[in-house]
């Protein structure tokens, strides 16, 4: 067995580090059960042993013949039953273990196999040491919120997020914003405790991010909203036109042919809400559920009113304009879809794996090898060809703040793709192929 643990053959003598490793594995089973006298003993000889040796210092040189004197307190207390039982309990579970273990880190791995010396470091002082602390203080104020003792070190920050709802129930995890520097990034769910650069106690600096509400409630919110809206002014309901034009229909055909593209535009987004988007976070700040409603529901009632209005006047190219804008809206939503999809495949159900996205055998995808978000560039210009059809200045201003927008967030996301994937394809831009 202890050839084993060294992972040497016998012919050959035991590296020191090697020796001192297998003794220290031993002695921390054999001292494992303090009531039965000859194990108790046996242990204190095996972990005497690996006070009495020590890894060769990296830089050379003849390192100390042990860790403790000879004729120190430890040495004398082994000779007796009861300071056996001691000695054993704190090198096995005490501080001198620990000790042990740093001197190990700092000494080096000389002569060990990697495998061996890879075990060792994951049963390291996280499972010798006692568990860890972890106290929350408000990032605003700096006033303590929550000391949670007894916190296991492979303990991830969704789990300490559980806990701290516990002694505060009006903070619900999706409310919840760790960090380990009160103006520092928020820590993902997935972190975990002792791979934090935190000590023994963890101090961690909460933020209030306000009430949430999942990003499917909003999604078919904001988008439900523009579809009945339009509508409204399409078919003039009362109190809209005036009483004469009352549930009247326009004479002009390109008026009826928005309200499809329109119609089509939001019942796609609402279909992919519910069955292409996968969220990565679900859930986001309530009070973002207005600003983007007021957005949405504000310019689709601004553009269905100059749209279907009885003086609203065709474009100014007839029907050879509303072909080439028909042509360029439905281009555009079938690359915005077949972009969706591709997307969705790239992550599995319920994961927040991120990859790089390539173009795929459909040809709409192939516009991956120039920009990050092409869904983006395609949503923009399905805009540009409805504005196009219908020649309404709404539509056009519309068109540009929602570039603007999609711009930022292109950017955002092209550049979260070089600072993940050092591979990353160097001549994509975020949302304008060679421009933007």
């Amino acid at each position: 067995g202890l050839c084993w643990a060294l992972g040497c053959p016998l012919t050959s003598p035991p590296p020191p580090g090697g020796l001192a490793l297998a003794l220290h594995w031993a002695g921390t089973r054999l001292g494992a059960h303090p009531g039965h006298l000859p194990t108790v003993l046996l242990g204190v000889h095996v972990h005497w042993k690996v006070l009495q040796l020590e890894p060769p210092r990296p830089g050379g040189g003849a390192a100390p013949r042990s860790l403790l004197p000879r004729r120190s307190a430890a040495w004398l207390l082994g000779d007796s039953v009861w300071g056996s039982f001691i000695f054993s309990w704190a090198v096995a579970a005490g501080p001198l273990r620990l000790h042990l273990h740093r001197s190990w880190q700092c000494q080096g791995r000389h002569g060990l196999p990697s495998s061996t010396a890879a075990e060792f470091d994951r049963a390291g002082p996280a499972q010798s040491a006692s568990r860890g602390e972890v106290e929350i203080l408000d990032a605003k104020t700096r006033e303590k919120l929550c000391f949670l003792d007894k916190v296991e070190p492979q303990a991830t920050i969704a789990e300490i997020k559980n806990l701290f709802t516990k002694t505060h129930p009006q903070w619900y995890p999706a409310r919840q914003s760790l960090r380990l520097d009160p103006k520092g990034k928020s820590l993902k769910d997935e972190d975990v405790l002792q791979k934090l650069p935190v000590g023994t106690t963890a101090t961690l600096y909460f933020r209030d991010l306000g009430a949430q509400i999942s990003w499917v409630t909003v999604f078919l919110t904001e988008y439900a909203g523009p579809l009945f809206i339009y509508l409204l002014f399409y078919f003039r309901v009362p109190f809209i036109y005036g009483r004469k034009y009352d549930f009247t229909s326009s004479r002009h055909t390109v008026v009826h042919l928005a309200c499809i593209c329109h119609s089509f535009h939001y019942i796609k987004r609402l279909l992919e809400t519910l069955f292409v988007h996968r969220f990565s976070h679900g859930t986001m700040p309530l009070r973002n559920i207005f600003k983007n409603c007021t957005y949405y529901w504000g310019f689709a009632a601004w553009m269905a009113y100059y749209i279907n209005h009885p003086l609203y006047t065709p474009p100014t190219y007839g029907a050879q304009q509303v072909k080439l804008a028909l042509a360029i809206f439905v281009i555009c939503q079938l690359g915005n879809f077949s972009i969706h999809m591709a997307l969705r495949d790239l992550r599995p159900a319920g994961s927040k794996t991120r990859k790089i996205p390539y173009p795929t055998r459909n040809p709409f995808t192939w516009l991956f090898l120039l920009v990050s978000c092409p869904n983006y560039t395609y949503e923009v210009g399905s805009w540009i060809g409805f504005a196009i059809m219908t020649q309404c200045l709404p539509v056009a201003l519309f068109s540009l703040v929602g570039f603007t927008q999609m711009t930022i967030w292109a950017k955002g996301k092209h550049r979260s793709y070089l600072k993940e994937f050092r591979d990353y394809p160097p001549l994509r831009m975020p949302i304008i192929p060679f421009l933007l």
